[in-house]
């Protein structure tokens, strides 16, 4: 179907075109318990075609998209064509070039069914006891291919796994009951990370059950350990997203410090091609762009703006690709010298979310662990708040590093005069 769609493209009205066709195979398993309730295998195509208009002789680009089925006639496909090549004309862009630069690519092949088992392995490594298990969970394993042409005459293809597990924990004492759940997702399984993750969930399942009220702390230091901290780099590297340059959200300024006065560590982020287990180790962006490594930001300095074609046109940037994988450095200090003295490590929030463009962090507490010298209580309640472009300026990190996916960052952050409100009544 996608040769014939190409066929009808270049007969169109289109000026420039652009086909993903993606294949996707997968495994799904249904679990309660550690007994399997059901399972099913997928085989899907989905083929999105985008289609380009120039207007205005030129200075502008009108872009409309929509899947055509692979089930679709060839009528059926020219006439949804007919339509994205009228729609490209309502809403056109400032001109810019698609990706022109083409690679070859050596691809290996990936078994879903094989992917699944392992999770399935891990999944029943995870130690419980009667107060503490797994509820349910479910696995999906994929193994995908993607083609991806366009009118300037990039022709890819590349290949990749994609899982993602959803488990359900409880914890239970004689007087509740809760439960806690969780979404990993990976290329491919790394077992210990994930035996690791839930083992720690259990334990927060079962102290969760027994919190004292947060204590109005009013400013604090606070220990970032867990998943949450993604979302502290995820900050960084949005703010050297082309189209956040393009459209003003971002101060941050190519060959200039990020952040002023930096007396802890400094920030360094660079895009990777591949990580372990990533489900983003893909040799070409989806816009058929080859990917690299890069440096993104590299001791508190700004170095490299990356994102989609448009934007990085716009900006006049070469060489560049959307990321897939990030990957920022540790700092000093180990993660022992980094927890001492009296500190918040929250590890279960309702939400934890970081305002990209203000740099603005806020999080209601679940569940943490308030440590001051030997001392350890667990509290609940509150919240913690800040902003980064002041937080990150004495941020300290721990030399050990730990992914999540597609993404590496420091396995403990630290981080001086958070606001803390507490629940304490």
């Amino acid at each position: 179907m996608t040769d014939k769609i190409i066929e009808l493209l270049k007969e169109s009205s289109a000026d420039a075109w652009a086909i993903t066709d993606k294949v996707t195979q997968a495994w799904e398993f249904y679990f309660i318990g550690h007994k399997l309730d059901q399972n099913r295998v997928r085989d899907v195509e989905h083929i999105q075609v985008d289609v380009f208009r120039k207007l205005q002789d030129g200075k502008l680009l009108g872009k409309a998209s929509e899947e055509i089925a692979p089930t679709a006639t060839v009528e059926e496909a020219k006439k949804i064509i007919e339509q994205l090549s009228e729609r490209a004309t309502f809403a056109p862009n400032p001109y810019y070039e698609l990706t022109k630069e083409t690679v070859q690519v050596e691809n290996k092949t990936y078994d879903p069914q094989e992917i699944a088992k392992e999770f399935i392995e891990a999944m029943q490594q995870v130690p419980e006891t009667d107060g503490e298990y797994i509820n349910s969970y479910e696995i999906f394993a994929e193994s995908c291919k993607r083609r991806f042409i366009n009118s300037e005459g990039v022709d890819v293809t590349v290949t990749y796994p994609n899982s993602m597990v959803e488990v359900v924990v409880n914890a239970k004492n004689k007087e509740h009951e809760i439960e806690l759940y969780r979404m990993y997702k990976a290329g491919t399984c790394d077992k210990d990370h994930l035996v690791k993750e839930i083992t720690d969930t259990l334990k927060f399942g079962k102290d969760r059950l027994v919190t004292k009220p947060t204590p109005n702390l009013e400013k604090a230091t606070v220990l970032f350990s867990t998943e949450d901290a993604k979302a502290l780099f995820q900050w960084a590297s949005m703010n050297m997203h082309a189209a956040y340059k393009f459209m003003g959200y971002s101060k941050f300024e190519a060959g200039k410090e990020i952040l002023e006065d930096v007396t802890g560590d400094k920030l360094t982020i660079k895009a990777v091609k591949e990580l372990p287990n990533s489900s983003n180790n893909i040799a070409v962006d989806s816009e058929g762009s080859p990917v690299h490594d890069m440096y993104i930001i590299k001791d508190n300095v700004a170095q490299n703006y990356w994102g989609d074609c448009q934007f990085r046109h716009y900006l006049g940037v070469k060489d560049s690709f959307i990321v897939g994988n990030f990957a920022a450095e540790g700092g000093s200090s180990t993660e022992d010298e980094l927890r001492c003295g009296k500190y918040l490590e929250p590890v279960e929030f309702s939400d934890f979310g970081v305002d990209e463009i203000t740099g603005d962090i806020a999080g209601e507490i679940r569940l943490a662990y308030l440590h001051d010298g030997d001392k350890v209580t667990i509290v609940s309640g509150g919240s913690v708040s800040g902003n980064l472009n002041e937080l990150m300026k004495n941020a300290r990190f721990s030399k050990e590093l730990k992914q999540y996916n597609n993404i590496v960052i420091p396995a403990v952050v630290k981080l001086e005069n958070v606001t803390i409100a507490g629940a304490e009544g």
